[in-house]
């Protein structure tokens, strides 16, 4: 597909409108993101516990460039002193050398990486859900807005369906956790799937999480696990569901142990972030990260990543 500039002015309008959405429907400030941070500092994002970071070395000083902002932002607030109810937004732009590359994965990752302070307890699995609707508010008002701009077609839902990882698995019980996300997303355009990261009944997880931002651990009032959620939507341009977004209430310090024995990853504790949660220093918050390539491809209907990201070859 050729790069036009007409598609450029669509993607930054597309970016634009999302950015002022998430602003106003979250109560958040805009900052600046950092681009790296100090290996020792336990700030950067361990992922799936196997992909290698980018490191460099500056005066003796050993650094990785960040693959996501999880962390960062929960220690930023804390230098801000913000108070419970505000949160800040930054866009990130990270590179995951060790992605394995698809039509909608990229080395390159770009999110729009948003973190707001919550008291304890608001640690709630109704917090997790409030925030997942304010998010797909916000997706509804941008696409209300390339409407009338664009002439397109509204390709998102009314409402957006909630549903559990565990109820998942009892709907389609013979099918791959890829395959339940697809059915689901298919028959509603737009799932908020709570629950990922912990062992379901069949003894098998949804899907990896780091052991230390996201809370997969906790029972919410129906004793099922996890206060976090992937917000999936159906692209019909390529005829599957694609992820746009990854959120969770944070660790506690209690759960940040427990998580962190699970995955056997004790020895992280004695960084300087995960200390500073065990030691009440850092705020309870709730976060997450919405990709914006993603986001401009299921506005665009785009097949490929590729197509909206940076040409770099």
């Amino acid at each position: 597909m050729d790069r036009k500039i007409e598609t450029e002015e669509q993607i930054s309008t597309l970016k634009e409108l999302t950015e002022r959405a998430l602003l106003e429907q979250l109560n958040l400030t805009k900052v600046t993101a950092p681009l790296y941070v100090q290996a020792n500092s336990g700030l950067n994002d361990n992922l799936n516990g196997v992909e290698e970071p980018v490191t460099f070395v500056i005066s003796d000083v050993k650094y990785q460039i960040v693959h996501s902002l999880a962390k960062w932002k929960r220690w930023y607030l804390g230098k801000l002193n913000a108070q419970p109810g505000k949160g800040i937004l930054a866009n990130m732009v990270a590179i995951r050398k060790d992605e394995q590359l698809t039509s909608i994965h990229s080395n390159l990752v770009d999110q729009w990486d948003w973190e707001k302070v919550l008291l304890k307890e608001d640690r709630t699995i109704d917090t997790l859900i409030n925030h997942g609707i304010l998010i797909f508010k916000s997706l509804r008002k941008v696409e209300a807005r390339w409407k009338t701009i664009s002439g397109a077609q509204e390709i998102l839902p009314e409402n957006l369906k909630v549903i559990h990882t565990e109820d998942l698995l009892q709907l389609y019980p013979g099918l791959t956790p890829k395959e339940r996300e697809n059915a689901i997303t298919r028959e509603h355009g737009c799932v908020f799937l709570i629950g990922i990261g912990a062992e379901l009944s069949n003894g098998q997880k949804h899907d990896l999480r780091a052991p230390d931002y996201d809370d997969w651990s906790t029972l919410d009032k129906n004793g099922k696990p996890g206060l976090n959620a992937d917000i999936l939507v159906w692209n019909a341009a390529t005829e599957a569901c694609l992820e746009l977004s990854s959120m969770g209430i944070r660790v506690d310090e209690n759960t940040l142990l427990e998580q962190l024995k699970r995955s056997g990853n004790e020895d992280r504790a004695k960084l300087p972030f995960h200390k500073a949660i065990l030691s009440k220093k850092l705020p309870y918050t709730i976060g997450g990260g919405i990709g914006q390539s993603r986001v401009i491809m299921f506005f665009l209907q785009m097949k490929d990543i590729k197509h909206v990201q940076a040409v770099h070859s």
